[in-house]
Formats: structure tokens, sequence, C-alpha cells
């Protein structure tokens, strides 16, 4: 008998003692307060797993039964009054000092753009580490008081949430979203309207719906095109992140940057430093050179302004990985924005070009040529980063370019589980969350004694086994497998088996990370899972990009190792991956496993959100473990450099990873004492929740970005907007005359060259330079002084810069360096000019360098 199936939700009427129940789920602020979470949590678990951690959609469903009885539970109510408390104190905390002493809360803002937030599992707009890296970084500047606001999309079905069917293939399920779901509201203007903003399409404009979400101090802004005044298409822009064809990028990301800058002048804001964090939203540059523009600057003026204040923040080290849209798309949807920018489309164009993209429009390229300020995301991958930028900067070595790095951090009171938060308070008092940026104060963690250090650790195991046991229960039954099979696959995973050594791999599944590199040795890898001393668990869990086939093959692979005899019970794969999953795996599992092909991870987090749970992490020496393993702290494994065949890579460093579980990893672990648990185990993990707490947390990462970038930025931008633009004005009509005049620019050594002198004697070293119609203080001519390395290269040691004298009668001007050389011994130096304007924010900014 079947029918049609009406639904009915009873929603309850929250009783005026815990009336402000609302408040606290329509602040995102509960996705880092695990004290708010709780108070829904605790009114009805069962109904908290249901609606996927939603407190809004909770509080729709939640019997009036239950609240009318929390409401006079007495423990409860001082729970609720407890954590209100704790509320309204970090809602009336003001900047942090060490911000205040860098940015101004009246007169500063930055604004951050970017494609995906992942603040939690309820507000699904993220796809991965992008995300979550984006959403940690708006919970930092939230906790540090920065003046902020961030800007995305609000996608009506975001991300795709897996499930992986009986065979190992990845099924992708789009489901739309009630926007009443989510802690969500219009957003509106002074006037108390609601505020719209429109794009110009091909022959059309779209609506803009800004809708805002407050996060403790900061706000986000999130636009929506699923607006009945627009087209269908159109409304379908904002359905899907990361979907659709060309021209679904292209429309994304004309709404994030130029509706993202538009929705900001709307609402009233005036960012004073602009945040790009990756290029999806690189089109902000050129809606902000457009209003420069329509200020009455020429393009090129207008450009520089809009990037003296701009940072670029690059994820990215594979080249595929970039946005790259080709000419006639530039055309067909920037024709007449071009003219609004009053240059010709030749000119426009190049702006996005790059080596990897001809005829094409590199957003990257863009990002790179709108910013003044940009980074990687670790030492190694600023590094990368430098060389792949090293065509905007073409004369300047790539370790000297404009290119820095920051290290990624991961938000502590968001990863770090709540035993340890409790434990922490209890043993170092509540002092220890001001603390985030003090190494010396973690050494404290040694004082924890072990026996009570290794309970805890086991107890977090524990919580997480019969997590992953339920799941994985849910997801063969709902593959219809036999009983008999979910008790072979399960048996492992029960809560009370926390002595066997169990190891994660948990992250978005791409090639380069290699998920099947521990499966390089199959017999090997079943001797060691399966000795009957010594066992171990193996975890996975990742979701792969729906259009990404090798990646989901990987999955696939997994699965079947998964499903052989010898493996059976001991590789678990794990379906529905997100933020809640990963913070259980991250707290729970004993070692972490990473295994990027070098050196394509650009950072890595998740590794980090392990460590600071005291997780040890075994990884390849690449992104940000390339600077946090100290020898003492977790395990290594040494990477070949892009030179090796892929081939012998994987089988090599497979090797080394299978190496270290059966001769170090295994072994430490298992080194029981008297008291059940080994010491030596306990010391690395110790080592590693100590070393990498105060240095890879998003307090340390946001405070990296305003001292080096947010501060100089906004001053820069004071440098050049002063007296209407007459500096932009002055340093774009400087570069064009250094463009015009260098290729002709030359010089010589006019002394004789000597190969020895004495102790503290004196060098004179003259230089002449044809400046080729530029004048002699467009020019600095350096000296380098340093050393050969047992590598034959050069190190440099110290710079001692030329002065200008007269000019010659050959029409040379000379510059001449009396050298006090403060090295001994043997030593090398060399000779350089290079373009150079007072007001540029980078030495070597405009690109050229001529070596004599």
């Amino acid at each position: 008998m079947s029918g049609t199936r009406y639904s009915l939700e009873v929603q309850p009427v929250l009783p005026e003692r815990l009336s402000r129940l609302n408040e606290l789920a329509n602040d995102l602020l509960y996705s880092w307060d695990r004290q708010v979470r709780g108070l829904f949590f605790r009114l009805d678990p069962a109904l908290w797993e249901a609606v996927g951690h939603s407190p809004k959609v909770f509080l729709r469903r939640v019997s009036q039964r239950r609240l009318d009885e929390a409401a006079s539970d007495r423990v409860y109510v001082e729970e609720y009054n407890r954590a209100l408390s704790a509320y309204d104190t970090y809602l009336q905390e003001s900047m942090s000092p060490n911000v205040g002493d860098l940015l101004d809360p009246k007169q500063d803002l930055v604004a951050y753009f970017c494609a995906e937030f992942g603040l939690h599992e309820s507000f699904q707009i993220y796809s991965g580490g992008l995300g979550i890296l984006a959403g940690d970084h708006c919970k930092a500047a939230s906790d540090l008081g920065i003046p902020f606001v961030a800007v995305g999309m609000l996608y009506r079905q975001g991300y795709f949430t897996q499930t992986i069917d009986v065979q190992g293939n990845q099924v992708a399920h789009y489901a739309p979203k009630d926007f009443a779901d989510l802690p969500t509201e219009p957003a509106k203007a002074r006037d108390g309207r609601e505020v719209h903003v429109h794009v110009d399409l091909p022959k059309r404009r779209v609506t803009l719906k800004v809708w805002e979400v407050k996060a403790g101090h900061i706000k986000l802004y999130l636009l929506d095109s699923d607006l009945p005044e627009n087209e269908e298409a159109d409304r379908r822009i904002t359905y899907q992140l990361y979907g659709g064809d060309a021209h679904t990028r292209m429309q994304q990301e004309i709404v994030l940057g130029i509706g993202g800058v538009r929705a900001l002048r709307a609402l009233g804001h005036r960012p004073t430093v602009w945040h790009i964090n990756e290029g999806h939203a690189a089109f902000l540059v050129l809606e902000r050179t457009r209003e420069y523009v329509g200020q009455g600057l020429d393009f090129d003026s207008a450009l520089e302004a809009a990037a003296s204040n701009t940072v670029f923040t690059t994820h990215t080290p594979v080249p595929a990985g970039h946005d790259i849209f080709d000419h006639e798309f530039m055309r067909e949807y920037f024709g007449a924005f071009v003219r609004e920018l009053g240059v010709d489309m030749g000119h426009f164009l190049s702006i996005g070009a790059s080596p990897a993209s001809q005829g094409g429009f590199n957003q990257t390229a863009l990002a790179l040529r709108g910013s003044r300020f940009r980074n990687g995301v670790s030492r190694i991958h600023g590094g990368v980063a430098s060389q792949m930028a090293a065509y905007v900067w073409p004369q300047i070595p790539p370790e000297e370019n404009p290119m820095g790095y920051i290290t990624n951090g991961v938000h502590v009171p968001t990863f770090l589980a709540r035993e340890w938060i409790n434990l922490l308070d209890m043993r170092l008092g509540g002092g220890w969350r001001n603390e985030l940026l003090n190494e010396g104060y973690w050494e404290a963690i040694d004082k924890i004694p072990d026996h009570s250090y290794w309970s805890l650790r086991q107890s977090l195991k524990s919580e997480m086994l019969g997590d992953v046991r339920r799941r994985l229960i849910h997801q063969y039954r709902r593959n219809r497998c036999s009983e008999s099979l979910i008790e072979r696959v399960t048996a492992n995973l029960y809560p009370t088996n926390i002595d066997v050594l169990t190891i994660g791999f948990a992250r978005r599944f791409a090639t380069y990370k290699r998920a099947t590199l521990l499966f390089s040795d199959l017999a090997r890898l079943a001797r060691l899972v399966n000795d009957p001393q010594r066992p171990c668990v193996l975890v996975f869990a990742g979701k792969a990009h729906p259009h990404d086939l090798p990646a989901q093959n990987l999955i696939k692979i997994i699965h079947e190792y998964s499903r052989r005899p010898e493996f059976e019970g001991r590789i678990i794969l794990l379906e529905g991956y997100d933020m809640a999953l990963a913070r259980k795996l991250v707290t729970g599992v004993d070692v972490w496993v990473n295994t990027p092909e070098y050196p394509l991870e650009a950072s890595g987090t998740s590794g980090e959100k392990a460590a600071i749970n005291g997780v040890v992490n075994l990884s390849v020496l690449d992104g940000w473990w390339g600077e946090g393993y100290n020898g003492e702290n977790g395990w290594a494994i040494t990477p070949h450099g892009p030179g090796y065949d892929r081939a012998y890579k994987d089988r090599e460093e497979g090797q080394e990873l299978l190496d270290i579980l059966e001769r170090q990893v295994i072994p430490l672990y298992y080194a029981r004492n008297g008291s059940g648990y080994s010491e030596a185990w306990v010391r690395k993990s110790k080592a590693s929740m100590k070393s990498i707490l105060p240095r890879f947390n998003a307090q340390r990462m946001v405070m990296d970005y305003v001292r080096r970038y947010y501060a100089p930025a906004r001053k820069q931008r004071l440098v050049l907007g002063g007296n209407d633009f007459a500096r932009a004005r002055e340093l774009a009509a400087w570069r064009r005359r250094v463009e015009e005049h260098w290729p002709r620019v030359r010089m010589r050594r006019m002394d004789s060259v000597p190969t020895e002198i004495r102790s503290g004697s004196t060098l004179r070293i003259d230089v002449a330079v044809h400046l080729a119609g530029l004048a002699s203080d467009d020019v600095v001519v350096e000296c380098l002084v340093g050393r050969e390395t047992d590598t034959g290269d050069f190190e440099r040691l110290d710079t001692h810069v030329f002065v200008p004298r007269a000019p010659l009668d050959s029409g040379e001007t000379l510059f001449r360096l009396d050298l006090e050389p403060r090295l001994a011994g043997l030593q090398y130096y060399q000779i350089r000019l290079i373009p150079f304007h007072p007001a540029l924010s980078h030495r070597y900014e405009a690109g050229y360098m001529l070596w004599l």
C-alpha cells in the first residue's frame, strides 16, 4: 500500500529560562565552543546525531517535554548559565594587544575572500583542506579580535556527501539545503533593507542576495544567485561548490570576486586590506581597479592602487590546479568591463598571462600581478611557489622574489579534544589558552604523569573505535552485507580493543597524496598487521573530487584490499568523511600517516590536528612536516626530488615507510612496561604535542599574516593613496619608464680586479652604468659578498650598496663602492643592478635585474 507521504515538523516553544539557546544556535561560535554544543547534545544525543549536529534544526525538532524537563533541571540550567557567561565574556573581549599594536579597530578592516569555508559539518560550504583552513583563519581572527569580514558563496547544494558502494565505488550525493536550517540571515544595509547586488554576464544581469553569518566577533557574507528574478541557469550558479563546466566556474568566480566587492560596498564596509585566499577570488582585483578608474585614475595607476593593499595566498603547487580561462571566454564575459577599465583587450589579457597558459587567462597570474603581498603556505611550498611564479619577476632569482610563505596552522579550540582541554584546565589553569604562541610554556606537557597521559590517550582511542565501528556497521548494512561479514570486519573495532596499534590515513583523495603507498608490499604489510603479538589496524577515509576518476580508483583499490582475507578487519575504509569524522580520527588513532609525492603537498594540516592531540606523525618530509619534524616528535620518510622517476620514488619511499613501521613504530608501541604502556611511546607522543601545538596553531598563523602582510599592506595603501593617489600614479609611470628603457641598460667594471688585499684595507670598486634614459636614482647597484659552499654554490653573507657619482664623458654614470670586507680569508663577491623606487612594496618588485 502506498500513497503520498506528507512531512510535518512539530516545533517546540523554548522555555523562557532557556530562551538564549536560539541565540547560541545562530552564532557559528558553536563550531569551536564545545560547551555550547554540549548544551544541545545533552538534551537529546540521538537527535543531535540525526540532525547532523545542526543546532537550528535541533531546536526545531527536540521535544517540548525534553526542553521543559531541562528548564527544571538544576544541573542543566547551571551548565546553560556557565556557557552563556563564557559566551558573553568572549563577545565582550576586545582586540588582542598583539594585534592592537599593528591594526586600528576603528580604521582598519581585513576582507578575506575564499570559495569555501569549513567551520563545522552542519554548514557544508566546504570541500576539504582549503575550506577548513579558511574556517580556522576566521576562527582565529575572531579569537584575536581582528577587524575582519569574510566573503564567500552560499551553495544551495554545497559539496557532495559520500557513500561507498559494495564494489568500492564512491557515490556522490547532492541534497539541496534549506537556508532556514543554517545560521544565516539576510544581510541588511544601514537603512534596514536586504542587500542585493548585481554582476553582469553576457547579455544579462544577475542579481545576488547577500547572506550574513555571525561567527563570534566576525561576520561572513555569502552570495546567493538562487533568486526568482534570475534566469533558471543563473539560479544554479551558486548551487554546487566546484560543480558544473568552465562557464559555471567563470560565473562563480565573477560572483565571488566582483559580486563580493560590491556586496561589501553595499553594506558600507571599506576594507583597508584585501586577502585573496587562492585564485578563485582574483577577479576582485579587476573590480577594485574599475572603481579606481571611475575615480579618475588611468588603468595602470588604478591597478597599482588596488594591488597595494592586496594579499594573495596560493595553496596549489600543481600547475593543473590553477584556473585558466580561454581568451575567447574572457572576451565574452569581460568585453564591456574592459571598456570601463579604459584599456585595450590585449593589455587586459596580459595581466593574466603565464607560460603555462598560452592563449589563456590564468587566475593565479592575475592574483600575483594584482597583489603586492604574496605567500605560499609552508617553507617548502614557498620555495615551490616562488619558482612557479618566477615569470612575474623574470630576472629575479626565485629565492629572492616577492613570494614568501606563512605555514598553515590549525584552530586549537576546534580540534583539541575535550578531554585534553579538561586536563589542561586542571593541570595548567585556564591561562593556557593565552599561551598558544609561547613555545617554552608547553614544556609543561612533560609534567603530566605518564600514566595519566596514556590513560587519556586510550580513552580517546576507545571513543574513536566505537564511532568507527558504528559508522562501518551502518555502511555495510546499507550495502546489504551479511551480519557474519560485518562481525569480521568490525572485530577489531570494539571500544575495548585499545591495546592494538591503530594507524590513520584520512584526507582528500588525490593521486599525488599516494593513499596506496602503504600497499607497496602486500605480503609484508599482511605479516605486520596480523602479527598475533603486535597487531595493527589501518583506518582510511577521504573523498575524491567527483571528476577525479584516478583518485576515485584509489578508493576502490583500498576497498578491494580491505575485503581480502588477509586484511579483513585490519584495513578499514570509511565513507562520509567530514569534519565530525576527522575530529574523531585525529584525536583517537595512535599514528597519523601522510605520504604525498614531494614537493606537491602545499602544507597539509591533518597531521597538525593529530599532533596537538598527542598522535604521532609518520610522514614524508613535505609541507608543514618539513618544519615540524625535529627528530624526536615522530618519524620522517626522506623524499626523493623531482628528478626521479615516479615509479622509483613510490617503490623506494613505500619500502622506507614499511621499514619504519616494522623496525621503529611497532616495536616502540608494544615495548610495554609493568603498567601496560610504553614509556618511550609516551615520550614521543608528548614530544609531538608540545612541539607542534605552539608552532602550528591558527593564532600563530593569523598573527604572522597581521605582522608580515596585513599591517604592511595597510601602510602601503596609505603611502600610495595619499594626495589623490599621487604616489600610485608616480609608481605606475615609473614602472612604464623602466619597462621601456631597461632592455638598453648596460654596466661595466672600470677598476682593476685584484684577487687579494690586506686585512683592514678597502677595496674600491667602480662600475659604469649606461642608464638608457633612466635616472641614477631609478636604480641601485648591489655588491653581494659570500662564500662558496661544498656544492659549489654561492652563499651570500653580506650586501653592500654602491653610491652614484658624477656622470662620465661616455654618457654613463659612475657608481662607486669602497668595500671593507667583514669576512676573513677566501671569499667571493658579485655585482648586480636593479631598478628601484622607494614606494615599491618589495625591493625586487619591478622584476628586473642585471648581473655584471
